[in-house]
C-alpha cells in the first residue's frame, strides 16, 4: 500500500545516531519508566506529568519520544505518557508478541500499571489498530480515542479504492509515485527520536505487515475524533515533477486513488460511529502532532470537553 510505503521512506532517517551519543541529555521534561508485561517484557513509558484527564500516545513503529515536544503543550490539561511499543527503541525486542491480541494487551497492561482512570488514547498511523481493538474489547477502560491519521482499513488494496484504468497507472507507475505522492512539507523528529536504535525490518514487517486487521468500528462503545491529513490537486501539480502527458496522467490518476482511500476510511468510519468527529488538515504530514501541532492540540482539547468524566 502507497502510505506504508512513504512510512518506510519517512523512517529511514532514524538510522542516524550523533557522535555525542555518550554526553547527550533528553532536553525534554519527561520521566523515563519502564511497564513489565506478558511476564518478562519491559516497554518503556515516558511520564511528562500535567493535571487532567490522562493521555496515552500509541504509535505505529517510532517511540514515545517522537511525542517528545508536544507533550509538554499538553500538561496545562492533561496528565501525559507515551509508550514505546514492544520491538521499538528501548523497550524489549521479544521475537515474538507482534500479533493483535498481544499488541492489546500489552497497552492494557501499561494501562493497568499505570492506573489511569479512562485515558483518552491517541493513535498514530498504525497505532490505530490498538484503538480499533480497545475501544470494542475493553470501553469501560478507556474515555475516548484520537486517530491521528489512524482511522484506516489497512486489509484493502489499492484496487478496492479506485476504478480499474486509475489501478492500472497506478501499478504501472508505483515505484516513481511513491518518491512523490506525499506532497505534505518534511517534517523535522526530535533529535531524541533520531538517536532511538535502528528498528530490525523483521519487526517492522511484523508491526506493519503480517497482522493487519479490518477495523470493527460499529462495535466501538466509546467516542472518537479522527484527524486526516488531505491535499488539494492544485497542491499536488505544484510540487509535482511531471514531464509529459502520461507523468502527468499517472499523477492525477495517484490524487485520485489518495483521495478514494480518504472517502472510504471516512465512510466505514462514519457508518460504524455515526457520532465520530472528523477533522481534516490540508497540506498535513503523516506526523500531523509535528507538522500541525497546534491544530492537533485545539481538536484534542475540544474533544475532551466533551467527555463524561
Amino acid at each position: 500500500m502507497l502510505l506504508n510505503c512513504l512510512e518506510a521512506v519517512a523512517i529511514s532517517v532514524l538510522a542516524f545516531v550523533g557522535q555525542d551519543a555518550v554526553n547527550w541529555r533528553d532536553p525534554s521534561r519527561h520521566q523515563v519508566r519502564f511497564v513489565s508485561v506478558d511476564s518478562s517484557v519491559r516497554l518503556e513509558v515516558l511520564d511528562w506529568g500535567g493535571t487532567g484527564r490522562p493521555v496515552l500516545f500509541v504509535g505505529c513503529y517510532l517511540s514515545a519520544h517522537v511525542y517528545d515536544e508536544i507533550a509538554p503543550k499538553l500538561t496545562e490539561w492533561f496528565r501525559v505518557y507515551a509508550v514505546t511499543r514492544r520491538g521499538i527503541g528501548a523497550s524489549d525486542r521479544p521475537t515474538i508478541g507482534y500479533d493483535p491480541p498481544q499488541r492489546t494487551a500489552d497497552i492494557l497492561a501499561v494501562i493497568g500499571a499505570l492506573r489511569l482512570e479512562k485515558p483518552i488514547l491517541i493513535g498514530n498511523s498504525c497505532g490505530g489498530d490498538i484503538l480499533h481493538a480497545l475501544g470494542v474489547q475493553q470501553p469501560e477502560r478507556v474515555g475516548g480515542l484520537v486517530y491521528l491519521d489512524a482511522a484506516q482499513d489497512p486489509t484493502l488494496k489499492l484496487s478496492d479504492y479506485v476504478p480499474l484504468s486509475a489501478f492500472r497507472y497506478l501499478s504501472a507507475n508505483v515505484a516513481r509515485l511513491v518518491k512523490r505522492a506525499d506532497q505534505s512539507a518534511p517534517v523535522a523528529f526530535p533529535e531524541a527520536e533520531i538517536r532511538q536504535r535502528p528498528l530490525d525490518p523483521a519487526i517492522r514487517k511484523a508491526i506493519v505487515d503480517d497482522y493487519k486487521v479490518k477495523p470493527d468500528y460499529a462495535r466501538i462503545r466509546v467516542p472518537v475524533l479522527a484527524i486526516y491529513r488531505t491535499g488539494t490537486l492544485k497542491q499536488a501539480l505544484d510540487n509535482s515533477e511531471s514531464q509529459n502527458d502520461e507523468q502527468l496522467a499517472a499523477l492525477i490518476a495517484d490524487y485520485a486513488g489518495h483521495g478514494a482511500m480518504l472517502e472510504r476510511w471516512q465512510a466505514d468510519l462514519r457508518e460504524g460511529v455515526p457520532t465520530a468527529r472528523i477533522v481534516e488538515l490540508p497540506g498535513a504530514n503523516l506526523y500531523m502532532f509535528i507538522s500541525n501541532e497546534a491544530d492537533v492540540i485545539r481538536e484534542l482539547r475540544a474533544f475532551a470537553a466533551t467527555l463524561p468524566r
